[in-house]
Formats: C-alpha cells, sequence, structure tokens
C-alpha cells in the first residue's frame, strides 16, 4: 500500500493564505521571484490569477516541506502540478517561481476579461458534453475543462456561453461560478502553452512517483514531464482519472495540502478503502504517525 499527497488548483485561495509560512522559505520565493511575496494574498492581489497561482504553488510546497516522510505519489490539480513537481525532485523550487509567474502572466494576458471557468454539479459527463456542443461556437467559446467526479464536471469560456450552459442545466443540476479568472484547462490556451514551453529549463527525473493529471498515469521521463507541465493549462483534467490511477496502484493514504479540502471530497468516493485527510483542521503529527504507519505497511 502507498501514499499520495494532492495539491489543489486555483479556487482553493484565500485571503492571508502566506502570512503563516516559514520565513526562510517565503524569503528564498521573494528573491527568486524579484519581489516580496508577503504582498501577494491580500484581497486586492488575489483578484489577480498570477498572485494566485505563486501562493499556491508557495502554500503547497511549504507544507510538504513540513511533511518528514516521503510519500509514494504526488499529483497536482492545474497549477498544483507546480509544487507536485517541486516536492517530486524534478524541478528546482526557484525555478517553478519563476515559471509559474510566467505562467499566470501570460494566462491572464490572454484573457483579461469576459472569461473564466464554471463547476457543472449533477449531470453526468455526456450530458454536459451535449450541451456544449450545442452552445461552442466562435461567438460563444466553452468547452470541457475538468473532469472532476461522476456527476460533477468544470467548464471554461466566454461569460456568455458558460451562462447559456448555466441556463440548460438549471433544473438537472447546479452550475456553480469559480474563483478562476481565465478560461483554463481548453484550447483557448494553446498559445500561452508553447510560450511557457520555451522557458523550460532541463528537469531531473521525479524521485517520488509523479501522476499527471491530464493523462491520469505516472510519468517518469523528464521530457515528458517538461510537456505535462507546460501545457496542463490547455488540456482537460481528469482528477476523477487520476485519483482512480492512485488507488488502483495500491494508494490508501491520500493527504491534500493546504488550502481547503475540494480533493478530499472528491477522493471519498474513489477510495472504498483506506484514509483520504486534509492537512487543514489536522494535527502535523497526526499526519506524520498516517505516512509511518502507510510506510510500515508499504514494506
Amino acid at each position: 500500500m502507498s501514499s499520495l499527497l494532492v495539491f489543489p488548483g486555483q479556487g482553493a485561495q484565500r485571503i492571508g493564505m502566506l502570512q503563516a509560512l516559514p520565513a526562510d522559505l517565503l524569503e528564498e520565493a521573494s528573491d527568486a521571484l524579484g519581489e516580496d511575496v508577503r504582498q501577494l494574498d491580500s484581497a486586492q492581489a488575489l483578484a489577480s490569477t498570477w498572485a494566485v497561482q505563486l501562493c499556491l504553488l508557495i502554500v503547497g510546497v511549504a507544507q510538504a516541506r513540513q511533511l518528514q516522510r516521503t510519500p509514494d505519489f504526488v499529483a497536482g490539480l492545474s497549477i498544483g502540478a507546480y509544487p507536485a513537481a517541486v516536492i517530486a525532485g524534478a524541478l528546482a523550487f526557484d525555478e517553478a517561481i519563476k515559471l509559474v509567474s510566467l505562467r499566470g502572466e501570460l494566462m491572464q494576458n490572454a484573457y483579461p476579461q469576459g472569461y473564466g471557468m464554471t463547476a457543472i454539479i449533477g449531470p453526468s459527463l455526456s450530458t454536459v458534453e451535449s450541451v456544449l456542443a450545442e452552445i461552442h461556437s466562435l461567438q460563444t467559446p466553452v468547452y470541457l475543462a475538468n473532469i472532476n467526479a461522476d456527476n460533477q464536471t468544470v467548464i471554461a469560456g466566454s461569460n456568455e456561453a458558460m451562462q447559456r450552459v448555466a441556463e440548460r442545466v438549471k433544473g438537472n443540476g447546479v452550475a456553480k461560478r469559480l474563483a478562476v479568472s481565465v478560461p483554463s484547462h481548453c484550447a483557448l490556451l494553446e498559445q500561452p502553452a508553447h510560450i511557457l514551453a520555451q522557458a523550460f529549463g532541463p528537469l531531473k527525473a521525479p524521485r517520488i512517483t509523479y501522476l499527471s493529471s491530464t493523462r491520469a498515469r505516472p510519468i517518469h521521463n523528464p521530457e515528458q514531464l517538461r510537456d505535462d507541465l507546460a501545457f496542463n493549462m490547455c488540456r482537460v483534467v481528469d482528477w476523477r482519472g487520476t485519483v482512480q490511477s492512485a488507488y488502483e496502484r495500491g494508494v490508501r493514504l491520500q493527504i491534500e495540502l493546504p488550502p481547503g479540502a475540494v480533493l478530499t471530497g472528491l477522493s471519498r468516493r474513489v477510495f472504498e478503502q483506506g484514509t483520504v485527510i486534509a492537512c487543514e483542521g489536522a494535527r502535523l503529527d497526526t499526519l506524520q504517525a498516517l505516512l509511518d504507519e502507510e510506510e510500515r505497511r508499504h514494506r
């Protein structure tokens, strides 16, 4: 049996999320960015996709470093793939800061307003895909972005198109606009993804198994990992498949890094056995004990 650390994506952010983190890590992040990262988690700053992505990277790495035991697997949803790659030993933290800064800037500049993402809860994947096919056009672009669970998907596109989808599913489900100001995980971001890919330097082979949330399988090759990180902004996230892949590979302990516990709720639908827990609200020594126990079982 094995353990898995998961890192959340945009929408999980909250005001003040950096303030209690270790000073040395904040200094390391500030040096890499060239400005004080402590200014990034105000309400005003978090209106920016750029600041949100940097905050989620920093929090994820900081909290994962506090866990003394090494997990067997890591996975991240969207921007969460970057702290996952850092903890896997494939990407240096200072390089991740620079890449995520560029990633957020490219995404924000591509669609500064009028676009975003919406969660659709209730209808099946096939139903959502049918509605999208009817509404999508050059004037009203809208795409499938995330497959989170059997009855939960996320769409991305223009505000007008997403509103039309919301009206179509009313009565059969719930459409909830997410705190994401760009249309992630769809073809609208292909061009920024190509620009980001050119900024990557060489990566190392991950020391911990890295699960791709777009391919829903492990990636060991550094070039494939580079492709996965650079292009995950324009590829559909299959989080349901990623968690299922981990469970089928023997994972029986999943720990979700802060902020929030959204991924914990989604994974409980897949984990028939084992433990699914979020760092928030849990004691550090409890998390350490769970990792220790899973490691003993794995031997």
